[in-house]
């Protein structure tokens, strides 16, 4: 059948101009990213999923927490493991973001930058995303303290000291360690005018000062009704739920792919993709390594493997990585998760001696193994980076070593005099440990009126307190 003239027409036309186009190399669609713009996307990609891996980790601690405490306080633990999230974000979002990581005053705290005012320059990874991967990192250091105040602290009292934390505490610390500016760190690349202290992903920025913070909470609090006898010696309160504790201890290692290989903060580049690799292995073999060290000291001493000390020797063994894992091989590596392990069981025992109740071992875990892992920074750093030296055992000398020391004791006074000045001024305003009733009652009914497991316990969820304590 023959096409008619129009048609004809018609054909060739679209035929020419797609021609043309081709030729021209431009057609409809419009230029590609540029190799920066690129770049950026992709950093921003790897820093945004990072911080949802680390905010994943608040229901880890959640989860720890509730599984080794009593089934009468779950709605408590849980409920305070939502909310030092809730008021950590507000927190570093009106004032904590500015004092991390404003115009440096003298390298002590930021001046700048309250309520996100800072612009993104072209070419940078936005503000926005950069906050959020810093907020999840305050939500770890508030949350932290939970776990050795848990069961006798009041709901009020545990959300004014987790906007505290994370308003004025944790990011004055942030801003000496990882602002760039800060008297501590060594982000410029260079050591002069500062101590040269390093802290990778924040053994002590962010578990150490949680650490000290919980253990000063903790012996201004006092133990638990019944942990300690009339004798003094310690009486075991076991936790209700074996299985929520090693799900959440799961849940804390996934989210430390986030915690550990993010700090990197890039990975566009091959440098940035073969740091990053390095910290997921070193961070992994640490945790293992921490498992094994803490298993086989508690069998050791105790008789038979204990699950819940090995749970912690996995913690302990991240906690003590998080400060080198950018800057020690993968032997190394191991053998600082190995030591935390041992560290762990003994701290915990220690903390027994000394009277002072850590229902899950925060302290351990957080601030006893946050010290190790960042004095072995300065033992076994051998990968070049911004620690601008290397370790002891490497050849590197004293020098990396006792700018460790400094940072740890700098970290520890400011920490412990600060939380003290919180923790005393709560308990003498609005009280920091519930009534004696509440306490035995347990805290879901006390300060709740709600019970977790209410088809266990007896009492019928929404229950009035006073009905319920009057039960």
């Amino acid at each position: 059948m023959k096409l008619a003239w129009r048609t004809k027409i018609g054909l060739g036309l679209g035929f020419g101009l797609g021609l043309w186009f081709i030729g021209s190399g431009r057609a409809f669609a419009q230029e590609g990213p540029t190799t920066t713009e690129l770049a950026v996307a992709m950093n921003t990609f790897f820093l945004l999923v990072s911080a949802f891996l680390v905010f994943f980790m608040q229901a880890g601690f959640a989860m720890l927490t509730a599984g080794l405490t009593r089934s009468k306080n779950t709605t408590n633990i849980l409920f305070k493991n939502l909310m030092d999230f809730v008021m950590c974000s507000i927190a570093f979002w009106a004032v904590g973001w500015g004092l991390a990581y404003g115009t440096s005053a003298g390298g002590f705290i930021g001046t700048d930058q309250f309520f996100l005012s800072a612009i993104t320059a072209e070419g940078e990874v936005p503000v926005l995303a950069s906050w959020l991967f810093q907020v999840v990192f305050a939500g770890t250091a508030a949350t932290i303290v939970a776990g050795a105040m848990a069961e006798r602290t009041k709901f009020t009292a545990y959300l004014v000291y987790s906007f505290i934390i994370s308003l004025f505490i944790y990011p004055v610390v942030v801003h000496w360690v990882w602002s760039g500016s800060g008297w501590l760190n060594t982000y410029s690349g260079s050591t002069e005018g500062n101590w040269g202290f390093t802290d990778f992903a924040g053994s002590t920025v962010v578990h150490s000062v949680g650490g000290w913070a919980a253990l000063v909470g903790a012996m201004i609090l006092g133990p638990r009704l019944g942990r300690f006898g009339s004798d003094g010696k310690p009486r075991s309160i076991s936790g209700h739920n074996m299985s929520l504790a090693a799900l959440g201890t799961f849940i804390l290692w996934l989210g430390w792919f986030g915690f550990n290989p993010g700090s990197q903060l890039a990975i566009a580049s091959q440098g940035d993709a073969d740091a990053v690799a390095m910290v997921a292995v070193t961070t992994n073999l640490a945790a293992a390594a921490g498992a094994l060290g803490a298993l086989f000291t508690a069998w050791l001493r105790y008789g038979k493997p204990d699950l819940g000390q090995t749970l912690n020797g996995v913690l302990g063994g991240l906690v003590a990585i998080t400060a080198g894992c950018a800057y020690v091989d993968p032997l190394s590596s191991i053998i600082i998760g190995f030591i935390a392990g041992p560290i762990v069981v003994l701290s915990a025992e220690l903390l027994e001696k000394l009277k002072i109740d850590d229902p899950v071992g925060a302290v351990p875990v957080h601030l006893f193994s946050g010290i190790w892992g960042t004095l072995a920074v300065g033992l076994f750093a051998s990968i070049p980076g911004n620690t601008g030296t290397t370790g002891l055992f490497y050849g590197g000398g004293l020098t990396l070593l006792i700018s460790q020391i400094v940072g740890v004791v700098a970290i520890g006074l400011w920490t412990v005099a600060t939380a003290a000045l919180m923790f005393f001024a709560i308990k003498a305003t609005i009280g920091l440990r519930v009534s004696k009733e509440e306490e035995e009652a347990g805290l879901d009914i006390g300060e709740h009126g709600v019970l977790a497991y209410p088809d266990l316990v007896g009492t019928p969820a929404g229950s009035s307190v006073s009905g319920a304590l009057a039960k």
